[in-house]
């Protein structure tokens, strides 16, 4: 059934999302926040892995240095997806270790110096073209620059909040921040499904509670599960949980009880279990 038959007139195929305009205040936020913080803050212990906040921002660091500096590396031994998520994190690594040899204040000053820089390269490329690096947790081996852009948005937003929680500070939580990572993240669901069989044109509609929230349909066409805005008037299933258990399921920050505690599944289950093992990050 075609996307304008009366059953779909509410949803619509997924489009571009472009975000390079919202970098420069997402670092602003930041750098805001940092400024703030006192000499205990920047040793808390954060969300992610064994990182602290100081390491969360020298991560970052690393990232932007990466994009003004890329160069691909020879013999990296990548054949697969696993060893793609290996190499990143040995490169993470090593560069977190190097730089606790850093003062808050240098990590600060360096950050400065290359934001406008990474935000100036992104706004010079054409936003359809083909991207240097393919969205894997999506599972494209080719993106266009917009997604890439939209993935690296998601990333110093994530990291942001995981500062902001260690630190007892507000989120960045109303829907001009969040609704633009829910909206990137609700694109790994294709690649989540592909391996999930279903009847041609039967779908599942994603309900994300919340003033950051709204509705996705996943729905299963000839050539594989296709991403709408919107809900289908007749989903075999519904999948539902508020914006903040919605970013952590997407980002690793739920344990798998906690997200069963926090996700409603309606309907047909064996259609809403995959949902659980949605990821928009590497790992």
């Amino acid at each position: 059934m075609a996307a304008g038959d009366p059953q779909h007139s509410s949803v619509r195929p997924v489009g571009p999302v472009y975000l390079v305009e919202r970098l420069p205040s997402l670092h602003q936020e930041l750098m805001g926040l940092l400024r703030r913080l006192d000499e205990a803050d920047w040793s808390r212990p954060t969300a992610c892995a064994l990182w602290s906040v100081k390491d969360i921002v020298a991560h970052l660091l690393d990232t932007a240095l990466r994009r003004l500096s890329f160069m691909p590396a020879a013999d990296t031994g990548i054949t697969s997806y696993a060893d793609l998520v290996a190499y990143l994190n040995r490169l993470n690594a090593e560069w977190v270790a190097a730089t606790r040899r850093l003062s808050p204040r240098a990590l600060m000053d360096l950050m400065d110096v290359t934001a406008p820089q990474v935000h100036g390269f992104f706004r010079s490329l054409d936003p359809h073209a083909r991207a240097s690096f393919g969205v894997a947790w999506a599972g494209e081996e080719s993106s266009p620059v917009w997604f890439d852009i939209g993935r690296e948005y998601t990333e110093r937003w994530i990291h942001q909040q995981q500062i902001r929680e260690a630190v007892g500070a507000p989120g960045l939580l109303g829907r001009e921040w969040l609704y633009p990572v829910l909206d990137i993240f609700m694109r790994a669901l294709p690649h989540t499904y592909r391996t999930i069989s279903a009847e041609p044109d039967q779908s599942i509609h994603f309900a994300i509670r919340g003033e950051a929230g709204g509705d996705w349909t996943l729905r299963r066409e000839s050539q594989g599960w296709s991403l709408f805005t919107g809900r289908d008037d007749h989903p075999v299933t519904r999948v539902s949980l508020d914006q903040e258990s919605a970013w952590k399921l997407f980002s690793k920050g739920l344990s798998p009880e906690a997200a069963r505690r926090s996700v409603r599944i309606e309907g047909d289950p064996r259609l809403g279990e995959p949902a659980f093992g949605a990821l928009a990050v590497m790992a």
